[in-house]
């Protein structure tokens, strides 16, 4: 005795209907920029990463029309540009806001208040990651690391920089945002639009009067770094004794930190329970006790 399919709980389904193709005006207009992004490249698929930005730039997301646009483009199967699509985490693949909204959720920012930074912005906005708000203006999602950890906790909006946040510095971001109002970045050129940015990361001029000179320099806390690294001294500092003993002063010329110069425990080391006889640790357990 055999048992039918759906008998057996199984549903087969329907194969999915081939990607309705964009309108001819439409497809004409990123055809002339596909082949400019095309010509770039010695080998026509590598192309493929700019054109993806080029048809979220359309829609907002990588729809499957914008996929199989690519693969009609670059002489690709659907498969193989679906795999990329999927792979990238700029690429959406769902409808989203204007606005992205992503929160470094990474080591150093969350100690420093990135986690509740997100929490806070899913309570304030009422949605979670990677949802976005009624009125489509805010995607709100979390990200592994912005790459700017010397100004933790950073926040991104359509990948530009607002540096040293708060819970409620980020609340009146989104508010800003939503309401329509304008947002100047930490550093770098003014906000635009996601689908703006998407045609600019597919290699396309950014046409804003300014944007390309506000998007020349990093912050002054990176430039610090950089500096060491080119093997400029900076000057000296001095910890004086906690316990303020005696030390040579011929030594004592202690420089004053600016605001952009943060310094760690390394540089003035903390009273901890390990280090300070003032704040005893207590009998250390042995592991498994």
């Amino acid at each position: 005795m055999t048992t039918s399919s759906s008998e057996r709980g199984v549903s087969l389904g329907m194969p999915e209907l081939p990607a309705p193709a964009y309108p001819d005006d439409v497809r004409a207009r990123l055809e002339t920029d596909a082949r400019e992004l095309i010509a770039r490249y010695p080998d026509s698929r590598s192309a493929l990463l700019p054109l993806l930005h080029l048809v979220q730039s359309e829609e907002g997301y990588v729809t499957r029309t914008g996929m199989q646009f690519c693969a009609d483009m670059l002489d690709l199967t659907t498969a193989e540009v679906t795999a990329v699509a999927t792979f990238y985490t700029m690429y959406r693949r769902k409808p989203s806001g204007d606005y992205q909204v992503g929160v470094c959720t990474n080591t150093l920012c969350a100690v420093m208040g990135g986690d509740a930074i997100f929490e806070e912005l899913q309570e304030h906005l009422g949605v979670g990651n990677g949802e976005t708000t009624g009125d489509g203006k805010v995607t709100l999602e979390h990200i592994e690391c912005n790459a700017a950890c010397d100004f933790a906790p950073v926040v991104m909006v359509n990948w530009e920089f607002f540096d040293d946040q708060t819970p409620a510095s980020a609340k009146r971001l989104v508010d800003d945002l939503r309401a329509g109002r304008d947002v100047e970045p930490t550093r770098g050129a003014r906000l635009c639009t996601f689908k703006e940015t998407a045609r600019i990361l597919a290699g396309f001029p950014d046409e804003r009067p300014g944007a390309v000179e506000a998007s020349g320099s990093a912050g002054p806390a990176s430039l610090v770094g950089l500096r060491l690294a080119k093997g400029e001294a900076a000057p000296a500092r001095v910890v004086h004794p906690r316990d303020g003993g005696p030390h040579d002063e011929r030594h004592t010329a202690v420089h004053d930190p600016s605001p952009t110069e943060r310094l760690s425990a390394h540089d003035a080391p903390q009273e901890t329970s390990a280090s300070d006889p003032a704040h005893p640790a207590g009998p250390t357990a042995e592991e498994g006790e």
